[in-house]
């Protein structure tokens, strides 16, 4: 298919994307729901015979610098997927083959031009979407959630965010016009020049995937870096390849069919002790960087690939000011969902809970901390009473790092809301546990000033609401966070918790009670991240996200 002819497929998308980035409406182009209304009787069955039928197999990509295969995912549901991949081993010898043909394959991707480049990632998210059953298999089974969220989160919603980094990215290298005729006034006849600019890809991009979010949190870096010019290499995390071998695989199809060196992505598995993400990042060839995942590396990343433009989302604290409410039981059913969905195991779900010791006024009247607590911790037990019901929501522990994070509160007196073990009905060997509130005072800051990754959240009683409020913006500003959520009726009281969250430079969600929920981001309206705190550097996504993937070389001669 000519380039043309894709550009005028995917214009009336990539406009419509636009409008949305824009006007911050509600926009989706990937239906959320895997009906069979949606997408057809045997849509289901056919994606999980897709992902059954790479269980034990050898996945099928090229890569430069390979040297052997490695298998290295087991689902948190329980049985080993068995996957093998090309293993690219953290050697000079093949990390510089790597780069190397991701480099060579990058002029002809340049002059592609800005629409074409829009034009062969939308075609790529359009088969990607029509895998999007065998993704979101691929996604339950490495991350652990539940197979509905995979198929919304790891499926439909991460498709939106990397239409969104495309638009972004489409719409700020149109911002440089191609060629201008520039005119000076001067005695006589102006001076007059053409001059022409070029968009030039800073280089090659390295995207870090992670365990929890796949696709979700590596598809924006991948398509704004790959609609800006640059070749990408994903390196997928070890737990978590085989959604994104299945992205790669399916841009290196579109790319040889439309003309281009495939080599422009590559997917470099590794075997975990290689370390393999820490000799790419320092690649002088390496001029992007993406990445979710620890602190601890996120700053690594930071510090030390000085030669690259680094994107990270690293932890942080996600807190809740309850001052008041008129909803009492809408309050606690929504905190409630949203510390159990995918069992906390979400950069965005909510850890630290400041309520003042004196209570909280409610439309039951006053309630004491202690019956504040006990109110939260009787919505949980509804909302997870039926087993069946309650492993749909919460998925599967994803590694034995949060699982034993939230053991170690077994027998803990301070417990508010003890977790359980549930079986799953169809998963016998997977590990599920429901959330556990821990309550404190405020002054134990010890207890609650570091992340707890996972299905872990702390109940804190505060002097006052100021005093919540107060702790709620230092706590942003010295350990960063992603999301933050506050209760009253008290219009003064929302103001300043609204003014804090804007110092702090974190996101804030007001008297949620009904569907929507403080740990759910929004392609195309919600920025996931500010890039203002410590928890990122970085928002998915907004114009900056973009814009330093690419520079503009320019060229003048006199007309």
């Amino acid at each position: 298919m000519s380039l043309g002819v894709l550009i005028d497929r995917h214009r009336d998308l990539l406009e419509r994307a636009e409008t949305a980035i824009a006007e911050r409406d509600y926009f989706s182009a990937y239906p959320e729901s895997p009906s069979p209304r949606v997408y057809g009787e045997t849509a289901a069955a056919d994606g999980l015979a897709a992902f059954e039928a790479w269980r034990g197999a050898g996945f099928p990509l090229d890569t430069p610098g390979a040297d052997g295969t490695v298998a290295t995912e087991r689902s948190p549901f329980g049985p080993e997927l068995g996957v093998r991949y090309p293993r690219v081993p953290a050697t000079d010898e093949a990390v510089a083959a790597l780069l190397t043909a991701a480099r060579a394959a990058m002029p002809a991707w340049r002059r592609a031009g800005v629409d074409g480049r829009a034009a062969v990632c939308l075609e790529v998210l359009g088969r990607l979407h029509e895998r999007i059953f065998e993704l979101a298999n691929a996604v339950m089974h490495t991350s652990g959630q539940a197979f509905v969220m995979a198929f919304q989160a790891g499926g439909a919603h991460a498709l939106d965010r990397a239409l969104e980094a495309v638009a972004y990215a489409h719409a700020e290298q149109r911002r440089i016009p191609g060629e201008v005729l520039w005119e000076k006034p001067a005695k006589g006849e102006p001076l007059r020049m053409t001059k022409t600019y070029h968009v030039v890809p800073r280089g090659v991009a390295l995207v870090i995937g992670c365990n929890t979010f796949p696709t979700w949190n590596s598809w924006p870096g991948l398509f704004a870096s790959l609609a800006t010019g640059n070749a990408v290499v994903v390196k997928p995390h070890p737990n978590a390849v085989l959604p994104l071998a299945i992205t790669v695989q399916t841009i290196r199809e579109v790319l040889a069919e439309e003309g281009f060196d495939p080599d422009l992505v590559t997917l470099a598995a590794e075997d975990p002790a290689d370390r393999l993400a820490a000799v790419l990042a320092v690649r002088p060839e390496v001029r992007v960087i993406d990445f979710t995942g620890s602190t601890a590396f996120g700053r690594w990343l930071e510090d030390t690939a000085r030669q690259a433009v680094v994107f990270t989302e690293k932890a942080g604290l996600n807190t809740v000011v309850v001052d008041s409410t008129d909803d009492l039981q809408g309050l606690v059913g929504n905190l409630a969902f949203s510390l159990s969905l995918y069992t906390g195991q979400m950069c965005t779900a909510p850890q630290n809970i400041f309520v003042p010791r004196a209570g909280v006024i409610t439309d039951q009247g006053r309630v004491s901390f202690d019956e504040f607590g006990a109110a939260l911790a009787g919505a949980v037990d509804k909302l997870l009473g039926d087993d069946a019901r309650a492993v749909e929501i919460l998925g599967a522990v994803v590694n034995d790092s949060v699982r034993g994070r939230v053991d170690g509160f077994d027998g803990d007196s301070r417990t508010v809301l003890a977790a359980r073990s549930l079986a799953h009905p169809a998963w016998p060997d997977a590990t599920v546990r429901t959330p556990a509130i821990v309550g404190v005072d405020a002054a134990d800051e010890s207890a609650y000033s570091a992340e707890c990754f996972g299905p872990v959240s702390f109940l804190i009683a505060t002097g006052s609401t100021q005093e919540s409020i107060e702790r709620f913006a230092a706590s942003v500003n010295e350990h960063g966070g992603m999301t933050a959520s506050v209760y009253s009726t008290d219009p003064a009281v929302l103001d300043a918790a609204e003014q804090a969250a804007v110092d702090a430079g974190v996101p804030l969600s007001i008297n949620l009670t009904a569907g929507v929920y403080v740990n759910q981001s929004a392609a195309f309206s919600d920025f996931h991240g500010t890039g203002a705190n410590p928890a990122a550097n970085s928002c998915l996504t907004d114009s900056a996200f973009v814009a330093s993937r690419f520079r503009v070389v320019a060229s003048r001669r006199h007309t």
